[in-house]
């Protein structure tokens, strides 16, 4: 089916804003004006989104999908599902004021361009508390979500898969870890005993409670500032999962590239939250954080390599070998000592990376 011209999104758009009342009918005639409407680029997703401006005060973001296919339109619904679920049980994610099923199209609440990825190391934005401050604030409230969140969560609402599992750490993210890095960036093939290796840390990180709300991509990019508080947007891949997934997002970050000590420092201050929402967490929190963080390590470079390769956003090339530095050193770790076929291959990755 072909997709919805810019022109053709406004026009939806400004009739789902008069529909609920939040703009006259010369208002929406006038939407097209400059002044009125600005595009804004996304990072990685190919969804489109433009800012609404009613004089000099912004009034919501359009978000809509690139295309009008069934799995497009599915993400545009679980946005619409989750959001409001979430911000029912309190999360801080934005409103959400409208949507249309036809078109897809969403009109979220305006969080600003400010992101947490923004402050950090930035002491000159005396505006703002201490990026340590936000990062000790989204965690509180990242536990809070993945408790809460879970209550009366409706699997039915989510269009890429319901739960964290087997299938999706193998397709999703050690599968797009060999796909797209291994394959797509560095031209070879897969060797012989890689994907057994992968199903096996797959098959013990499932093992994990997976009766969480999990986000799935809750990285410094993704927190917005906006009234000087943590703010989380891109939640429509939410679903059921284990705690530990989330927490290494954050903390394993590129974009952020945290020290060593303080990811320790924040994982530890984490799980202090964490159970004082669920006191039963902490053994199985700290039995599978690891296998977690690895998956999600292998997500990142996949992703990363994609973006950078397949979709052509150089912005992502500056990233894929600090993500590649941080899987080789967690695949360090004692407990990953039995996959030596996976070692190697990273570490050969590394020393033949060249982006070109």
């Amino acid at each position: 089916m072909k997709p919805l011209s810019d022109r053709q999104i406004v026009e939806c758009a400004g009739t789902l804003l008069g529909d609920i009342g939040m703009l006259s009918q010369p208002e929406i005639q006038s939407l097209n004006d400059r002044s009125s409407l600005r595009k804004i680029e996304s990072d990685g997703s190919t969804r489109r989104f433009w800012r609404v401006n009613r004089k000099d005060t912004s009034l919501c973001i359009i978000a809509a999908p690139a295309g009008k296919s069934d799995a497009e339109l599915a993400e545009s619904k679980a946005a619409w599902l989750i959001g409001n679920h979430l911000r029912k049980k309190g999360v801080p994610v934005p409103a959400l004021y409208g949507w249309d099923s036809d078109s897809g199209i969403l009109l979220y609440e305006d969080l600003g361009d400010l992101r947490l990825h923004d402050v950090i190391g930035r002491p000159e934005l005396s505006a703002f508390r201490p990026a340590a401050e936000y990062y000790r604030e989204a965690l509180t409230d990242l536990a809070a979500m993945q408790v809460k969140g879970a209550e009366g969560f409706a699997e039915a609402w989510c269009w890429d898969s319901p739960r964290y599992d087997v299938t999706l750490m193998r397709d999703k993210e050690s599968g797009y870890f060999l796909r797209a890095f291994w394959q797509g960036i560095m031209g070879e093939d897969v060797p012989a005993g890689v994907a057994e290796e992968f199903q096996e840390i797959a098959v013990q990180a499932a093992k994990a409670p997976a009766d969480f709300f999990l986000h799935r991509d809750f990285q410094s990019r993704n927190i917005m500032l906006r009234d000087d508080r943590v703010r989380f947007i891109d939640f429509q891949a939410g679903r059921l999962g284990p705690l530990g997934y989330d927490v290494a997002s954050l903390l394993i970050d590129p974009y952020a590239a945290l020290s060593l000590a303080d990811q320790e420092d924040l994982l530890a201050f984490y799980l202090r939250r964490v159970v004082t929402e669920r006191p039963d967490a902490e053994e199985d929190f700290c039995k599978y954080y690891r296998l977690l963080a690895l998956q999600r390590n292998l997500q990142i470079v996949g992703a990363f390599s994609f973006l950078y390769q397949v979709r052509g956003k150089a912005f992502f090339a500056d990233f894929i070998k600090p993500a590649l530095v941080a899987l080789r050193d967690r695949l360090a770790e004692s407990c990953f000592a039995g996959y030596p076929l996976i070692r190697n291959l990273v570490d050969r990755g590394l020393a033949g990376l060249a982006i070109r």
